[in-house]
């Protein structure tokens, strides 16, 4: 694929929460969210000119953002530890790139880059857009393969699936697909993006509107969820995969961060509920990052927060409380399923930003 095949006009007029375009809110616009990304799949007959291949490449997934979330769950619920490395930039960056300011020296010990960017440029020097997590690079030629966030976590549980550990979820069974699909794609416009729509809103006629979309979703959910034990019955899907990245910050961010302030999770039961049980099961809470996640978004979105001030609160150690989701039928993992292992010595979360913690101060 050529750099023009993939780079038409954009609409975007008020950047990323992921991406580093400089200001997210265009005064009197709605926000726009940029979809052009570079749509190279790694497959298994390596039709784009990528096929998969153990140690091959090295997923780069900031901990605070929510679309490279997916990515780390989908990569620990399949077991691909061993055979697709991560890169974890920090939580913040500058108009320029993602950095590895987390790594010794500032530098990501596998690609020996300080922003995320040199991997862009690596393929293409005058690349446009965004500098976007999550992202897929060739170690090899230290060049990136894709970014295209909708599409990496399929082709983790479609293409990869040689290299699954025994007892991975089928997270996107053949013959739901048309269902998941169809559920993805409003939760995306309606509520991933959703939350976005109203923090970015650049007149009030546009919040209004944007907050009263995002709250009939949300309500929607809390009644589908009040059917299933998950979205789309007693086994896990790629559905919950993308909307838990989203709920888990909802409390801690888009509440007051982006003012979707009708109400917190928490008070909704399903819901929240919801958010509690997934949290509490392998691959998911294990993922996330709280202290990166409101760093990130309370100090990145200076047109948001110019005083870059991040709150202590909200107090998250209610997360850890039972939830009573166990009175759906269950099947968790799905048939044959199992429970991934616990996370790699040199991926757990910083202990000090999980909920035992910080429900504590």
């Amino acid at each position: 694929m050529t750099l023009e095949d993939q780079t038409a006009p954009t609409t975007d007029t008020a950047g990323q929460d992921h991406s580093t375009r400089g200001s997210y809110v265009a005064p009197g616009a709605s926000f726009d969210r940029d979809m052009n990304y570079i749509d190279d799949r790694i497959t298994r007959d390596g039709r784009d000119g990528w096929p998969v291949e153990a140690g091959r490449y090295r997923l780069i997934a900031a901990r605070a953002c929510p679309w490279a979330n997916r990515t780390l769950i989908s990569r620990r619920l399949h077991g691909l530890e061993d055979v697709l490395s991560v890169g974890l930039p920090g939580p913040t960056h500058d108009k320029r790139s993602w950095t590895f300011d987390l790594d010794p020296g500032g530098v990501d010990p596998v690609l020996g880059y300080e922003r995320l960017q040199q991997a862009y440029f690596a393929r293409f020097p005058d690349y446009p857009r965004g500098i976007t997590v999550p992202a897929i690079v060739d170690v090899p030629t230290r060049a990136v393969v894709t970014n295209d966030f909708q599409q990496i976590t399929l082709d983790l549980a479609t293409e990869w699936t040689d290299h699954h550990r025994e007892g991975a979820p089928d997270l996107y069974p053949e013959q739901r697909r048309e269902e998941i699909d169809a559920l993805n794609r409003w939760m995306l416009h309606r509520v991933n993006n959703g939350v976005y729509k109203v923090g970015f809103a650049g007149s009030q006629d546009a919040y209004e509107t944007e907050y009263r979309a995002l709250w009939a979703a949300l309500d929607e959910l809390e009644e589908r969820l009040g059917r299933s034990r998950y979205l789309l019955g007693a086994s896990l899907t790629e559905a919950d995969v993308r909307l838990f990245p989203t709920l888990i910050r909802f409390d801690p961010v888009y509440f007051g961060h982006f003012k979707a302030n009708r109400q917190p999770l928490a008070s909704m039961p399903n819901l929240w509920n919801y958010t509690k049980d997934l949290f509490t099961t392998p691959g998911f809470g294990d993922t996330v990052d709280f202290e990166q996640i409101k760093r990130h978004y309370y100090y990145v979105h200076e047109d948001l927060n110019p005083t870059r001030i991040v709150p202590l609160g909200p107090d998250l150690g209610a997360l850890l409380e039972a939830h009573d989701r166990d009175r759906f039928e269950t099947d968790t993992w799905g048939p044959g399923g199992t429970a991934p292992e616990p996370p790699r010595p040199g991926e757990v979360v910083d202990p000090a930003h999980t909920p035992l913690h910080l429900g504590a101060r």
